[in-house]
């Protein structure tokens, strides 16, 4: 039960061989992105990835099954298990002994993990909530083999050969999409919304796991939570921006803005401005901010404005602008050993004592002459 309502999982079982240690994880769907996801959390869970791995003819990892053990996987899985250092090794079709710690698990799994069926809200809380069930199981079961150690005992001996965790793979499905009028992108029966200047141009779909991401130009135009279902719409108001800059009517009944939960600062700014003429501009203007200074720098600056008893577009834009500024740098305190005895003083009469005469004669000719009987002789220059 998933947020009340029956759910049929798919549930991803992960097991090292020596030690017997089990990770479990639920997924919606049996995806290429979620198998990735799946072997992310297996080896983060573990500490570190094996050195080879037994797996089923999965479609997601193999493409063709030729005679023998030879297979011809696809080139995604073969980059993630490059990535962790894993030598994939396939199974025999229909020789289920070839895994049988993992073929005996999923009863073992089913049965002591989803009997009672176990009722949480999201995917997540019922993850994390089988990841404690793995540790309590291998805490309380002793070894197959060791019997005098306990499954989690052996594990923590084993966890020095695996190879290093080096952090998770890029796991994605890329596929291709255009963006509609709307600012819309159709992807898994579900559609999710973009920023308003990518209309017009393809979009690179990056689906993951837990998230949907929307590239273009080699730029993250869209990023959201992924929705499993068919027919919802899914929103991020800031997307459309660029359009209320051309429509900002559309801000009181427009679809991405119903249910738009802003801070109170703002809401109360937007609801004076309703009252105002040209008010839907002045207020497109302030949530034009949101993307340069953040959310809740722009509720700031709407409550000073409120305080203040001015509430217009140009008075929180000026409060923006001047919080941006840097601020003043810092004095520096002159160490003693470095200050001047004698500091020199800015006194522009200095330069005009160039201009008089020094008593007739002319300093720096020599010698002390008199400035007439130079200029008889032709020898001032």
């Amino acid at each position: 039960m998933i947020d009340g309502a029956t759910t049929t999982v798919k549930v991803a079982h992960v097991r090292l061989c020596h030690s017997r240690m089990l990770f479990v994880r639920v997924y919606p769907r049996e995806t290429q992105e979620m198998v990735f996801d799946a072997h992310d959390n297996a080896f983060a869970f573990f500490g570190g990835a094996c050195a080879r791995g037994i797996y089923d003819n999965m479609k997601t990892a193999v493409d063709t099954i030729f005679v023998g053990r030879d297979r011809a996987y696809n080139r995604r899985f073969q980059q993630m298990c490059g990535y962790y250092l894993v030598d994939p090794v396939a199974c025999t079709p229909a020789s289920g002994w070839e895994k049988g710690q993992v073929e005996n698990q999923v009863g073992v799994v089913r049965r002591r993990f989803f009997v009672p069926r176990p009722k949480f809200k999201s995917y997540a809380e019922l993850n994390a909530w089988l990841e404690d069930r793995c540790v309590a199981w291998a805490k309380a079961n002793p070894h197959q083999e060791l019997r005098d150690r306990t499954i989690w005992e052996v594990f923590q001996d084993e966890r020095a050969s695996l190879v290093p965790y080096v952090g998770p793979f890029d796991g994605f499905h890329a596929v291709p999409a255009s963006v509609s009028k709307t600012c819309l992108v159709r992807f898994d029966k579900n559609r999710y919304s973009v920023d308003g200047r990518a209309v017009g141009r393809p979009v690179e779909i990056r689906a993951y796991a837990e998230r949907v991401e929307f590239w273009q130009d080699g730029k993250i135009v869209g990023q959201h939570a992924r929705a499993f279902g068919r027919d919802k719409a899914i929103y991020d108001p800031l997307h459309y921006i660029p359009v209320l800059a051309r429509k900002p009517g559309a801000l009181r009944n427009g679809a991405p803005f119903r249910d738009w939960d802003l801070p109170s600062a703002i809401r109360r700014v937007q609801r004076k401005l309703g009252k105002v003429p040209n008010g839907d501009r002045q207020m497109v203007q302030i949530l034009s901010m949101i993307p340069i200074d953040g959310l809740d720098a722009v509720d700031s600056a709407c409550a000073e404005a409120l305080n203040e008893g001015v509430p217009a577009a140009s008075v929180v834009i000026n409060i923006l602008a001047r919080h941006r500024e840097p601020p003043p740098p810092l004095t520096i305190d002159t160490p003693a050993a470095l200050r001047l005895t004698c500091e020199p003083v800015a006194d522009c009469n200095r330069y005009d004592s160039l201009r008089r005469p020094n008593h007739g004669k002319i300093t720096g000719a020599g010698r002390d002459e008199p400035a007439e009987a130079l200029r008889h002789e032709g020898r001032l220059r």
